[in-house]
């Protein structure tokens, strides 16, 4: 009878660690943080496909998305997919793509180039767009190979998940991401 006992009583052990573990983990995985595998090469070569990045989700609900934010968000064209990006364009701005740059402002008048110290190839197709209040305009670092807003358009705000906070491999590429400044 003793064996019994002592085998329910650890059995019952470990299943409240299993249940206090997941009271902890779950939260923080749905709402706080979660993983992201980098697939493709519109991130390069500043992110890699196979680069796993942990996502802050929480931190845009006390703050709103900056320009350099590397964001993974829902895409219009397929809701059901994640991409990551890089943010160019604010809500309210006007974007401008001629020449191989890019130049962003308030208004046309008002156009500035914006310069990309990150990037290693000029940004092609000319192109303009005008972003509304909740709209955020995005490019992959890697632009002859991204599918991004030059294509199908800007990203709502509600669309982005987080920002990409830490890359976590391969280890000898770990680094909390820091923005560009423009």
């Amino acid at each position: 009878m003793s064996l019994i006992k002592s085998s329910t009583s650890f059995l019952w052990e470990i299943f409240k660690i299993v249940l206090i573990s997941l009271a902890i983990i779950v939260p923080i995985r749905y709402f706080v943080m979660q993983p992201f595998f980098v697939r493709g090469a519109s991130m390069e070569p500043n992110f890699k496909g196979g680069d796993y990045l942990i996502i802050n989700e929480i931190g845009y609900h006390f703050g709103q998305p900056q320009r350099g934010d590397v964001v993974v968000f829902r895409p219009p064209q397929n809701t059901s997919q994640f991409y990551i990006k890089r943010i160019i364009g604010m809500p309210g701005e006007v974007i401008s793509i001629k020449g191989g740059s890019v130049w962003v402002g308030q208004d046309h008048n008002s156009l500035k180039l914006l310069e990309e110290e990150y990037l290693h190839e000029v940004t092609q197709g000319d192109m303009e767009a005008i972003l509304g209040i909740d709209e955020y305009f995005v490019l992959g670092d890697n632009r002859n190979s991204s599918s991004d807003s030059r294509s199908w358009g800007s990203v709502k705000r509600g669309a982005i998940i987080g920002k990409a906070w830490i890359r976590a491999w391969p280890f000898d590429s770990f680094e909390i991401i820091k923005e560009p400044e423009y």
